[in-house]
């Protein structure tokens, strides 16, 4: 299972770092994305991270603000958010791709296991 942290109520221009932990001894196998969902919006992906990190890619509105890692050693990926705008105001999901050592795509289906989510709201 994957689970999320680090969410939580910032003002606009501010910074947050989300981390999602997993407890699969597979983890540093397996691609893990982000994704986010706004009130009655589609669920939108952020950023993706393959297995070693050595392949990274970021939604349009994530480049240049958002930032993913992982540290394997400790089965976690990172998203560290900056410049935060009210338009960031969802809950964000990690998930873990379903095929491993390959880079899974940015469409939500290519992800078989997700974490419960964590709020993030951007207050102006």
């Amino acid at each position: 299972p994957l689970v999320e942290s680090g969410g939580g109520l910032v003002q606009a221009g501010g910074s947050l770092t989300l981390s999602c932990t997993s407890s699969g001894r597979t983890f540093s196998m397996y691609t893990i994305a982000w994704f986010r969902q706004a009130p009655g919006k589609e669920r939108e992906f952020v950023a993706h991270i393959s297995g070693g990190g050595n392949s990274i890619g970021y939604g349009d509105f994530a480049i240049g603000r958002f930032a993913i890692s992982r540290d394997n050693a400790k089965m976690t990926v990172y998203l560290q958010m900056n410049s935060l705008k009210r338009e960031d105001t969802a809950v964000y999901y990690c998930a873990q791709g379903g095929k491993p050592n390959w880079l899974s795509d940015r469409l939500p289906s290519s992800y078989p296991s997700w974490g419960q989510g964590t709020q993030v709201t951007v207050s102006s």
